[in-house]
């Protein structure tokens, strides 16, 4: 396989925690496991601009103290031809009262108008995230997680 035949796509994701103990997660259609607001970095858009997007588009929250740069890595999905993802991942703790909601889905993405019912998981939790969503909580809680790259998924 050629460089060439291998596509990169750019994504902002929304470690969105409540606390300093709890992220906020959702079970959204097409895959098992818990996932977060994130999405697709548009043209003429940072990733810091695409995740504060993201995160009112897919969960309606709007306010956040701060929003802070992780992590950017490489996450390889195997089909034919392979996509990477080039993921940057963005923690934003916010104050929000609710416990669970369901947000419908706005923007222009293929997701508008689909319904997501969020709730909040404990950072300490072992609970299954889709698409490797999880490498990087660790990062907030201060315990050692993996030194990772690049992340080949099948």
């Amino acid at each position: 396989m050629l460089a060439r035949d291998v596509t990169y796509v750019e994504k902002a994701c929304a470690y969105i925690t409540r606390d300093g103990s709890e992220v906020l997660v959702f079970r959204g259609p097409g895959h098992d496991g818990f996932q977060i607001p994130k999405g697709t970095v548009e043209p003429g858009e940072t990733p810091r601009d695409a995740v504060y997007r993201e995160a009112i588009e897919e969960s309606g929250l709007a306010t956040f103290e701060r929003v802070d740069h992780l992590v950017t890595d490489v996450w390889t999905r195997r089909e034919s031809p392979p996509k990477r993802y080039v993921r940057h991942f963005y923690h934003a703790p916010v104050h929000e009262p609710r416990d669970s909601w369901t947000h419908t889905v706005t923007g222009t993405g293929d997701e508008r108008g689909a319904e997501f019912e969020f709730s909040w998981l404990d950072l300490s939790a072992d609970a299954p995230f889709a698409l490797d969503l999880d490498d990087y909580l660790h990062t907030l809680t201060g315990v050692d997680g993996p030194v990772v790259s690049e992340v080949v998924a099948d």
